[in-house]
Order: C-alpha cells, then structure tokens, then sequence
C-alpha cells in the first residue's frame, strides 16, 4: 500500500558500534558488519521498489568505540553535506559507561545536532539506551542510562523527531538477544531493533513478533555459569578495560563501512538474508 510508502531517498545513519553493527556477522567483529541500520535501510528500500519507486541510497558513518562528541564533530557534518532526508543518530552509550559520563551535558550537545539537522529539512531518528537492569558489567550506570532517555524524549518532543524505545523492549532483556561480549547486539537483536525503528518511524512492522519475550529456558547449571563468566571476564571484560586504562578504543584505526550514499538494491537485500 503506498499509505506505507517510505517518502525518504537517501538515509544517513551516525554513531558507534551499534549503529556500525557490531557482532552482526557469523564471521565475529572483525568481519564486515551489518546491524540494524542496514537492516532498517533494505527494508525501507524494499517497500519503495515494491511500489516501483528508485530504491533507498544508504551511508552508514558509524564506528565502533566512538563517544558522543566525536560523532557530533566528525559525522554529523559530513551527513550534512551528503544531503539526506533521514538521519538516525544514536550515541553517548561509549561516555556512559566512564565515570565521568554526564547526561546532561550528552543532551545538551545531542540537541544542538538534532537542531543542526531538522534547520536543514532533515527527519531525524534517535534512540534511548538499553534497560542495563540485568548486566552484571554495565548496571551501574542504569540511573544515567534512565536520566539520558527522558533527555532524549524530551528532545525529539522539542523538535520533531522520532524514536527508537530500546528501553522499552522486552525482547532485549533476554540474553539470546546478547553477543559473546554481553555489550552488543546479536543477529536476531539487530533484527528486532531495525523492527522496532521502523515502528518508530510511523511504519508497519514486517513481523508481529519483533517484541515478543523468547520462550523460556531451562536454567543453567551452576558450574556451566561460572565457566561462561571466567571466560568473558578473560576474552572481552579484561580487553575492555585495559583499553579504558590507555584510553584507547577498538575504533581508533577504523573507517565508516559504507561512507557514501549508495542504492540499496534487491540484490543486496538477497544477500543480507
């Protein structure tokens, strides 16, 4: 139905891992990724071509270990000037999560973004934090998660944005939906969180179930627990911090996967499936 048509014809999305796509590959994190910013563009392209409309143009600036204020200087700018219709910008996980992160003053530089890009006709697609309720790494930062979300409904509210509710989905407080480094999002979480931007952008999902919890599991044995935590702790907490320390990240060296606008074509999509 064309009342279901994406009126957009060139997206640009910003941010860090998650919007890079992190653990979205069989391959690991090293291997290209998608993630759900891939997902939402084919699925956008998809309905256009479908009503014999050009297909979507994409460009995805994310990258992995970035804070708030480097992709509001490094890429928010370079989407500017790429001319898009829609921008999904989604940052400030990577500054919660040190000591010093402050959500206020992430709203703050988040807002004078999303005025930047709305004073130039650009939709804009924002998205809240995770629930961290039930990380045994990152619940103590849950109180500034919270007080960065309300930030960031209040924003959108401001100026006409929308808004991916990652907060609100149940489907993510399962850990099925979680990687081997309990921080990113596995295939399946990708694909639910693309489900839920397209409902955030007043559009039908493809599937009902996008936010369904998971049929439960048997518990684990306790000793099956302790081997699973002493390994994170050895291949992904230690790693982590020690880059914390030297104030390094796994981005340092990385460029944005797909930096210029391009056709999000059947063929792609096939592929991604």
């Amino acid at each position: 139905m064309r009342d279901h048509l994406p009126p957009w014809t060139r997206y640009v999305a910003l941010g860090d891992s998650f919007t890079e796509g992190l653990w979205d590959s069989p391959a690991g994190p090293d291997a290209p990724q998608r993630g759900w910013a891939d997902v939402l563009a084919s699925r956008l392209s998809e309905r256009r071509t479908a009503a014999g409309e050009q297909p979507l143009e994409y460009a995805n600036l994310a990258v992995r270990g970035r804070l708030l204020r480097p992709i509001l200087r490094e890429q928010v700018p370079v989407a500017l000037d790429l001319k898009p219709d829609l921008v999904s910008l989604v940052g400030g996980g990577n500054d919660l999560l040190r000591p010093t992160g402050d959500p206020d003053r992430l709203a703050r530089d988040l807002e004078h973004a999303v005025r930047k890009l709305r004073s130039a006709g650009i939709e804009v697609l924002l998205g809240t934090g995770y629930d961290t309720k039930e990380s045994p790494l990152v619940r103590r930062i849950r109180p500034r998660v919270g007080v960065y979300n309300t930030h960031i409904w209040s924003i959108a509210r401001r100026n006409g944005a929308h808004v991916v509710d990652l907060w609100g989905m149940r489907s993510l407080a399962d850990w099925r939906m979680w990687a081997d480094d309990r921080i990113h999002l596995t295939t399946d979480g990708h694909a639910r969180v693309a489900q839920a931007a397209l409902v955030a952008l007043g559009l039908p999902p493809d599937r009902d179930d996008w936010d369904d919890p998971l049929a439960p599991l048997p518990p684990v044995p306790r000793v099956e627990q302790l081997r699973a935590d002493a390994r994170w702790l050895r291949v992904h907490a230690y790693p982590w911090a020690t880059r914390r320390l030297r104030r390094s990240s796994s981005g340092d060296a990385r460029r944005p996967k797909r930096p210029q606008p391009a056709p999000i074509v059947p063929q792609e999509r096939a592929a991604e499936d």
